[in-house]
């Protein structure tokens, strides 16, 4: 039945193409709605992706998971002491924050100014700006080498035809020898081809220029920018447990008035409620996943001139 849906689905317009300034555009849709609307529900650390519940096979609480989520990703890239790392998709900084306690000196860019500024106070706060830089930039436009690069469920946002792109960019930073771990949702692999183009709900209210990938896609994009891709752990039904808390949080918020405060409406508390309820089932169907990636860059290659 998948087949049949190019007879009568909508394609997502053309303004939704993640060029440079499209990609600014889309961002700023989301991810700049508020920053204190984002803290009505997210963790204390405000990270906007899955949690790891599992890892330590004990009960925690979703900021502990967070943590445990970001420690992952960092010993898996080899971040430590004196580390050079760089992060594509800052969040709100809890990455960033995470890798200078380890002694690391991070770059991070986002294109989002929210976000940004919120950051860059986190890491104030912190005393790390000296650790820490934070720039509103596209990652197309990055130069320098890193030991490491991290992206957290930003891969989402680049769009199809922008894969082999971002794969080299990572690949370019990256020293030889260097890893760098990617956190993805995807999907199966015909099934994104099938509905790659197609206008859905979440792509016309919630994140437009968003498409999931599927492992397969991300796989042949970095092995033709030169990365070998290496350990892949998913969790999808983490991203469900999540997604409940999270929509737990919004409702809870919504009932005291806080969310209605902050200027959204009745008609957008409930469409971000099945938001979260939309996501969490395709996660605890199965439908989608969630996993850490891992791509290497051969350390017998010479490294990339930049400027």
């Amino acid at each position: 039945m998948q087949s049949f849906r190019k007879l009568y689905r909508s394609r997502r317009p053309i303004s939704q193409t993640n060029t440079i300034d499209g990609a600014k555009r889309n961002v700023s849709a989301h991810y700049d709605l508020s920053n204190d609307f984002f803290g009505t529900f997210l963790d204390p650390g405000l990270n906007y992706s899955a949690a790891l519940f599992d890892e330590s096979g004990k009960t925690s609480t979703l900021a502990e998971a967070q943590d445990t989520k970001i420690r992952r990703m960092l010993d898996r890239a080899g971040v430590d002491e004196g580390s050079r790392v760089l992060e594509i998709g800052t969040g709100w900084g809890d990455l960033a924050l995470h890798a200078a306690r380890r002694g690391a000196t991070v770059h991070s860019v986002t294109l989002s100014r929210e976000q940004a500024d919120l950051a860059r106070k986190r890491i104030a706060a912190e005393g790390l700006q000296e650790s820490v830089s934070i720039e509103i930039m596209d990652y197309r436009q990055l130069t320098g080498s890193y030991d490491a690069v991290v992206s957290v469920e930003m891969i989402e946002a680049v769009g199809a035809e922008y894969w082999d792109e971002y794969m080299r960019t990572v690949h370019d930073r990256l020293a030889p020898g260097g890893r760098a771990v990617i956190q993805a949702i995807h999907m199966d692999h015909r099934r994104m081809l099938l509905t790659a183009d197609a206008a859905t709900w979440i792509t016309t209210y919630i994140f437009p220029g968003g498409l999931i990938p599927s492992v397969r896609a991300l796989h042949e994009s970095a092995l033709r920018a030169g990365l070998r891709p290496g350990m892949q752990r998913n969790f999808g039904p983490d991203y469900a447990k999540t997604l409940r808390l999270w929509d737990d949080a919004f409702l809870a918020a919504v009932a005291t008035g806080t969310v209605g405060e902050l200027g959204f409406g009745t008609e957008f508390q409930r469409a971000w409620h099945f938001y979260l309820c939309y996501c969490q089932a395709g996660f605890a169907a199965g439908y989608i996943d969630v996993g850490q990636l891992e791509y290497r860059r051969r350390p017998d290659e010479e490294p990339v001139n930049a400027p």
